[in-house]
């Protein structure tokens, strides 16, 4: 490992871009807002709270099972700003595009994200293009930064988990990594996998319908369930408890991640939440959750624990207990 480089790594979600960011661009960058690291960052405007995220995509392959990447671009920024109990209202898109592209990919893309849009309620607003010479880019690379309005009475954060409170996870965990390297390498199943890309501010919203005492929400992207588990138990300070059996995988995505030697619990998601809740309403919050297309498959996976601090304990079926740590390096490269 050249420890002068950046590396693949670095972006993986894991312990290797936690590193990047803590000693880089926290420490050159470092600010109130900032040092939270959550997704989003809450602005307090004056007359209310406003939520402002970005993000680039650079997917490899542009195109997969259940979607592509401007399909992503749209749905992965609006899931950031409804993980802090957003409205999503506005989003730009900015395109890196290689020479050489052919108009009829951009089409489709554009396409894609027009849908996206649709589906999630909100418009693209104002926008930049670069090209760039035949090489100096993989096709096509596309930022989008978007803005929503926190409503009132809501305070989600991933430093907000108390001892007691509920984790629920929305679904299938997996899915999306594996549509994306079963695409970039030709891998064929009996099933097909498909990404599990898709807009989830409604059904934030159907969640704070019944309470916005929510105290956190993250969508498990780079890094997985077990990142995200790991960073949400650290900027809390608890510990967190998972039952294996209670954490949904397709039989497709098992099988693929036991023979491509994956922990689908370190494989990306891109339509699903982990919500932190009160116990006491962790009961109302699922049933709502289970009304939404994509909160059907919704459990109840764990809790919050004391203790060990910063870690994730899994218990497997027969009793035995292990820590679920953070994804070190990069075990899926460019997958979003």
């Amino acid at each position: 490992m050249k420890k002068d480089r950046i590396l693949l790594g670095h972006g993986s979600g894991g312990k290797l871009m936690h590193d990047l960011v803590d000693n880089f661009f926290i420490k050159k960058l470092s600010n109130p807002i900032l040092d939270k690291l959550d997704d989003t960052a809450s602005l307090n405007m004056g007359s209310g709270n406003l939520a402002f995220t970005t993000d680039s995509y650079v997917v490899n392959p542009i195109y997969f099972q259940g979607g592509d990447i401007g399909k992503l671009a749209i749905c992965g920024t609006v899931n950031d700003l409804a993980m802090s109990g957003a409205i999503p209202k506005y989003l730009s898109s900015g395109f890196i595009i290689e020479e050489g592209l052919p108009f009829a990919d951009l089409e489709k893309v554009l396409d894609s994200m027009v849908k996206a849009s649709e589906e999630a309620g909100v418009q693209i607003v104002t926008g930049d293009t670069k090209v760039v010479e035949s090489g100096g880019a993989d096709k096509l690379f596309i930022n989008t930064a978007g803005v929503g309005s926190i409503p009132e009475g809501v305070y989600i954060s991933g430093s907000n988990a108390q001892v007691g409170d509920k984790v629920i996870l929305s679904g299938s965990i997996g899915d999306h990594g594996i549509a994306v390297i079963s695409e970039r390498e030709g891998l064929r199943f009996k099933t097909i996998v498909q990404s599990d890309c898709a807009p989830l501010n409604h059904l934030v919203a159907d969640m704070l319908d019944v309470s916005k005492d929510i105290r956190a929400l993250r969508d498990p992207t780079r890094g997985g369930l077990a990142s995200t588990l790991n960073e949400l138990a650290q900027q809390s300070n608890v510990g967190i408890s998972i039952e294996e059996d209670k954490v949904p995988i397709r039989e497709e995505v098992l099988g693929a991640c036991e023979m491509l030697g994956y922990d689908p619990y370190h494989v990306a998601n891109e339509g699903k939440l982990v919500a932190i809740v009160p116990a006491g309403e962790a009961e109302a919050i699922l049933a709502a959750m289970r009304k939404n297309k994509y909160g059907k498959e919704s459990q109840i996976i764990g809790e919050i624990i004391d203790e060990p601090i910063g870690k994730v304990i899994l218990t497997t079926p027969v009793g035995a207990t292990r820590i679920l740590d953070m994804l070190i390096g990069e075990q899926l490269p460019r997958i979003c």
